[in-house]
């Protein structure tokens, strides 16, 4: 996967970027529901898992803007991938713990569904943190509390000043009698991203939920 790095001197961001990393360095949360209440009946007629499409929503969502692949390399080289693959996390009701899981990410829903569960049936057993070797640098992190329907979520990474990829969690999806809400939080450095970026990805995931005729087959 091709990694381009960024001419921080000629770089439209380059005054925000400097702030964000050395003068105030910070990172921020935001936390949104989206409607996925037409999306759920057509994955239970398709008999379609609900987490792998999300998984793949928000990749494709992801892999859409630049600003989201922004990061340092192994050189600590700043610049931004082509493409990112999704590292999710998967639980494991008899230990109660949880592993985390890449897959290759595919524009074809299809595609990505298969590869998914075949990593979920030759991983998804196995305990430990880290179950499939070879975790590509080119990942951003997926997670899922099932358990809770929250309003509000926020990830604190202690000494992770330097982490610039999203890092973005679902709750339990509740229904207020018309609507079936998701709650999404999104976690990101603002040396890199804004309100405006979480706005585009909050709002290009509702549409591609919305649009699921286009992409789920």
């Amino acid at each position: 996967m091709n990694f381009h790095q960024i001419d921080i001197e000629h770089w439209n961001r380059k005054e925000h970027f400097h702030h964000y990393m050395s003068g105030a360095k910070c990172s921020f949360n935001m936390t949104a529901n989206v409607d996925v209440t037409e999306l759920l009946v057509a994955l239970k007629d398709k008999d379609i898992k609900f987490y792998p499409a999300f998984i793949y929503m928000v990749t494709r969502i992801v892999n859409k803007h630049r600003e989201f692949r922004t990061t340092f390399n192994e050189k600590g080289i700043l610049g931004y991938w082509n493409e990112v693959v999704p590292n999710y996390t998967v639980f494991h009701r008899d230990a109660r713990t949880f592993s985390a899981l890449w897959t290759d990410y595919s524009s074809d829903f299809s595609t990505f569904y298969k590869d998914y569960e075949s990593d979920l049936n030759v991983f998804g057993h196995q305990k430990g943190l880290w179950v499939k070797e070879n975790v590509p640098p080119h990942t951003f992190s997926i997670s899922s509390i099932p358990w809770v329907n929250f309003s509000s979520f926020e990830l604190n990474l202690f000494n992770g000043e330097d982490y610039l990829l999203p890092i973005i969690t679902c709750g339990k999806y509740a229904s207020n009698g018309e609507q079936t809400l998701l709650p999404i939080s999104i976690r990101v450095h603002h040396a890199v991203c804004d309100g405006y970026h979480v706005g585009l990805f909050l709002h290009d995931l509702q549409q591609l939920i919305d649009n699921y005729p286009h992409w789920l087959t």
